[in-house]
């Protein structure tokens, strides 16, 4: 897209005062004392109004990695001018043999969130148009998920849908009320019973992935209940996922799970019997499912801390431990025999730049294996999940978007 409609487009939303960044730092958000926000902020799901201010100035201004990070996300297929949804009645996902619906809805639901990013950077209103058609399209018609996949499916359609949502509902006033109660409603129904449904024994990736959709849709629905049972599943599921020495001799148990003896646990976490700072639960499945946990970790505590509540603080040490012991790894350093016996799955994704930018950024904390493998893989893209555009989104972008 031409420099000069980005620009033209900025101006005449920041005219109509239709992107709240335009207007200067927003209220900062309040919480109150058992961590629950006194009022939610918007927008406020994974990115705020300050970063939006950030990328769209770098952006105009040509600067690296921003400028690399928009020509990537634009010239997408999610970013196309007819992008078309197919939405479907029921969605049925089995594991890695899932109906065509299946990928059809996280396709829709990345690029509803593509173009709801391109339209907050560059005021072009035929992006919010297709924002909107495509969410439009799905709350039409989607009514339930089935099979053995479906919490997995709710989880990462989920998170993508209700960033689209919450961006578009904050900017976009022609996005009307009747439209946005039947995406609510759509979330509430077809979505909420999945993410919610008790999981102890899975894979932690799993109840980490549908955690990141439960705060967001918390904050999209300005839901203090729903808020505080993303909250207290984070404050569960995080430290028994990623070990720290001080945890113990063994690793923390799956919150409500049967993996508590040594040998039950080795098991769970996939043969491994020597726990290091830093390993994660699915260290020795492969680094895949680990950045997995790392984004969904990071999208929950970066969201709650747009909403004034700091779960980065209460894991801050176990979050970095764990993204500079893989990160290692994933860079190409040789795995001692007692990790994985020798042998590790450098697959991780797209995952690291929300948690590097509030650990590196906001909390000055040295992180140079995180660094280094963060600044390769840019400008991170989307891994067609749940994971999109977040060098364009949070790369050196510590806005201050909380008290």
């Amino acid at each position: 897209m031409p420099l000069r409609k980005v620009i033209a487009g900025v101006a005449a939303l920041c005219a109509l005062a239709l992107l709240p960044a335009c207007a200067g730092p927003s209220p900062h958000a309040a919480s109150a004392p058992g961590g629950d926000p006194v009022r939610f902020r918007h927008p406020g799901v994974v990115v705020g109004a300050g970063q939006l201010a950030t990328v769209r100035k770098e952006v105009r201004a040509h600067r690296e990695p921003w400028a690399s990070a928009f020509r990537q996300l634009s010239a997408s297929r999610y970013a196309a001018a007819d992008y078309t949804p197919h939405p479907s009645a029921t969605v049925a996902c089995q594991s890695h043999h899932g109906t065509p619906a299946c990928v059809f809805e996280r396709d829709d639901a990345v690029a509803a969130y593509t173009q709801a990013l391109l339209w907050s950077v560059t005021g072009q209103p035929a992006h919010a148009r297709k924002a909107v058609q495509i969410m439009d399209a799905w709350s039409a018609v989607v009514k339930r998920h089935t099979l053995s996949d479906a919490d997995l499916q709710s989880a990462w359609t989920g998170s993508s849908w209700v960033r689209a949502a919450e961006l578009m509902h904050a900017t976009y006033p022609q996005w009307r009320e009747p439209a946005v109660m039947r995406f609510k409603w759509m979330l509430r129904k077809a979505y909420l019973p999945d993410l919610v449904a008790k999981v102890p024994d899975y894979n932690g990736n799993w109840e980490l992935a549908m955690t990141d959709a439960e705060m967001g849709m918390a904050v999209f629905l300005e839901d203090h209940r729903m808020f505080a049972h993303a909250v207290s599943r984070f404050r569960a599921r995080v430290p028994a996922y990623f070990y720290l020495s001080s945890d113990g001799r063994l690793p923390k148990p799956p919150p409500g799970g049967t993996e508590r003896t040594p040998a039950r646990l080795a098991s769970y976490w996939f043969g491994q019997r020597t726990y290091a700072d830093g390993l994660g639960q699915e260290t020795c499945r492969n680094f895949m499912h680990i950045g997995y946990s790392l984004a969904a970790t990071a999208h929950i505590a970066e969201t709650a801390w747009h909403q004034g509540v700091d779960l980065y603080g209460e894991q801050a040490g176990r979050l970095r431990a764990a993204m500079e012991f893989h990160a290692r790894y994933q860079l190409g350093a040789r795995p001692p025999q007692w990790l994985c016996g020798g042998k590790v799955t450098r697959t991780m994704g797209p995952d690291l730049e929300v948690a590097y930018n509030h650990l590196h950024g906001r909390l000055h904390l040295s992180m140079p294996q995180t660094a280094r493998l963060v600044k390769k893989d840019r400008p991170a893209g989307t891994d067609g999940l749940f994971v999109s555009w977040e060098t364009l989104t949070h790369a050196d972008n510590p806005a201050p978007d909380r008290a």
